[in-house]
C-alpha cells in the first residue's frame, strides 16, 4: 500500500508568532478526506478582535463560519493565527467580516460558505454582518448559528 504524501503546513507542528496583519497566505489547507459527501464544518470565534480604523479603539465580535468543503479543508491552527492577525488591524466591521469569508473562499474554494459577524456595540449600536456564497445544498442540515440578537441589559 502506497502512502500519500503529507501536505506541508506553514504552522502546524511548528512554533508560530501571531502575525501583525491579516494576509491570505497565513491560511493553510489540507485535502478533504470526505470529498464524496456534503457536510458542514463550523468554526466559532467568540473573542474576535480588531481595531476601529478611525479611533484605534478595540472592537470585539463573535464570528461564526460555516462551510461545506469541496477538495480542501482549512487547517485550524492557521485559521486561528489568521483570525488573531486582525487584533491590530484597523477595519470596519463589514470589511473584517467579508474579508475573512472571501479569503477562506479564495483558499479553499468550498461548495458553500456562510459567515456571521456579531459585533458588540460601538457607540451604543451593535452591528451584525452576514455573507454567504449562495444557497446551501438542500441535502445538508445547516443549523442556526446560535447567536441571539444583542439585547444589552433589557
Amino acid at each position: 500500500m502506497s502512502k500519500k504524501p503529507k501536505p506541508a503546513f506553514a504552522h502546524l507542528g511548528k512554533t508560530s508568532d501571531i502575525p501583525d496583519k491579516p494576509d491570505i497566505k497565513i491560511l493553510d489547507r489540507a485535502p478533504n478526506p470526505q470529498q464524496d459527501v456534503d457536510y458542514v464544518t463550523r468554526f466559532v470565534t467568540p473573542e474576535f478582535t480588531s481595531v476601529c480604523p478611525m479611533t484605534g479603539q478595540p472592537d470585539f465580535a463573535h464570528i461564526v463560519i460555516d462551510y461545506i468543503p469541496d477538495k480542501w479543508i482549512v487547517e485550524s491552527k492557521s485559521l486561528k493565527l489568521y483570525l488573531l492577525s486582525f487584533r491590530h488591524h484597523g477595519a470596519f466591521h463589514e470589511d473584517c467580516t467579508l474579508r475573512i469569508g472571501r479569503d477562506i473562499v479564495k483558499t479553499l474554494a468550498p461548495r458553500w460558505l456562510r459567515i456571521g459577524g456579531y459585533w458588540y456595540p460601538r457607540g451604543g449600536i451593535p452591528i451584525d454582518v452576514f455573507w454567504q456564497t449562495g444557497p446551501a445544498p438542500e441535502s445538508v442540515w445547516i443549523p442556526d448559528q446560535g447567536v441571539p440578537p444583542y439585547r444589552g441589559r433589557g
